[in-house]
């Protein structure tokens, strides 16, 4: 299948500016998922790769070759919308070979088509029907049939789970899933909201942010595996977006810090974090950051006393009030018996710690931080 390429995309609705900047190249049969809050463009930038919209800028290139120019059906793509966009007066088989009859295909490769995708998405014993007999999810796998029929270079899905519920959304996702890895080499983008689907289906993620008017400032905040987005954010922005419950901030002030690490005080607390503070000053301030589950809960120096809490079955989460900060810390919990109330005892690993300095750029995480290293760090204060 083929490779997608864009150089410098850019976007304006009047003086409005949406994309900023896109330089991105989507390899031969990557999953790849657009991600980011409201208003950051992800939909806008699918519709200019299906050639829905046009580029203020920049250019696009489908298997090498520049497609600016081409309307969407001479793109070679095939996209599968929010909204499913069936025929209601049609059979499912007719909904599927609909795209086929317009494309002047002859009936018995038509028939070998829809007869191959309605058996990956199981919809076999459907095709009879009409949408208004199926269920949301039935809908759903449809449309996805209706691209699939068509053999295109490139899938985009715009938002495609967004009106299924919450169980529904988990068996569509696995049979995409499953989907492209049948396909074999096929190249696919999606559009979501939702994390649970950016981290379990992609094998790149492209996170955008909002622009909110700022001039030469690119869209893109982040492109990586999504385990890479997670662990090893570049700046404030990506470690607050990716992740759910949110990853914990807090100020501090520097007491000492080299290229083996940074020593801190937040809120009377003294900490450390296995990051390069080879450039920190003295005296300056930065802001840390700790997601809930890689607290130590039940050891350690710090003490919080719990406001809320959040069962979820296996685990919980609990809502601190603690010396660190004045917004309560966030912990995953494994006891079951913690209450409202409580006092927890927790501690926080320096090779956990992140930390943003003012602009919110990440400061390099290192692989371990050595011991002897943080005595060191220590001393200096």
């Amino acid at each position: 299948m083929s490779q997608i390429r864009l150089q410098h995309i850019q976007k304006r609705f009047g003086d409005n500016p949406i994309l900023a900047d896109i330089d991105l190249t989507i390899e031969r049969g990557e999953f790849c998922v657009f991600i980011g809050p409201s208003g950051c463009g992800k939909s806008t930038l699918l519709r200019l790769i299906a050639g829905l919209d046009d580029a203020s800028g920049g250019d696009i290139h489908i298997d090498g070759v520049r497609v600016n120019d081409l309307p969407p059906a001479r793109r070679d793509v095939a996209m599968v919308f929010q909204s499913y966009a069936l025929y209601p007066h049609m059979t499912v088989y007719d909904n599927l070979a609909f795209g086929l009859r317009h494309l002047k295909l002859g009936e018995a490769e038509i028939e070998r088509r829809v007869r191959v995708a309605a058996e990956s998405l199981h919809l076999t014993p459907l095709l009879a029907r009409k949408p208004g007999a199926l269920s949301g999810g039935q809908r759903q796998r449809v449309a996805i049939g209706r691209a699939i029929v068509r053999q295109p270079k490139v899938f985009l899905f715009d938002e495609p789970l967004s009106n299924l519920d919450a169980s529904l959304r988990v068996k569509t996702r696995v049979e995409i899933a499953r989907l492209h890895r049948e396909l074999g080499n096929v190249s696919m983008i999606y559009v979501t909201h939702d994390q649970t689907e950016a981290m379990t289906l992609a094998d790149k993620i492209v996170l955008l942010k909002p622009l909110a008017g700022q001039e030469g400032v690119p869209s893109i905040a982040q492109v990586g595996h999504p385990l890479e987005l997670y662990h090893h954010p570049r700046s404030r922005f990506v470690a607050s977006f990716i992740g759910s419950p949110g990853m914990n901030f807090f100020d501090a002030e520097v007491l000492a810090a080299s290229g083996d690490g940074v020593q801190c005080r937040a809120g009377g607390q003294v900490l450390d974090a296995a990051v390069n503070g080879g450039h920190c000053a003295i005296g300056s301030t930065l802001t840390l950051g700790v997601r809930p589950e890689h607290v130590l809960c039940g050891e350690g120096p710090h003490l919080g006393r719990v406001t809320h809490l959040e069962h979820l079955g296996e685990h919980s989460y609990a809502y601190l009030d603690c010396a660190l900060s004045p917004a309560p810390l966030v912990v995953k919990v494994m006891q079951s018996a913690l209450a409202i109330g409580d006092t927890l005892r927790f501690a926080l690993p320096a090779g956990q710690v992140h930390a943003f300095v003012a602009d919110g750029e990440a400061l390099p995480r290192l692989a371990a931080l050595p011991p002897a290293a943080m005595r060191a760090v220590s001393a200096m204060a």
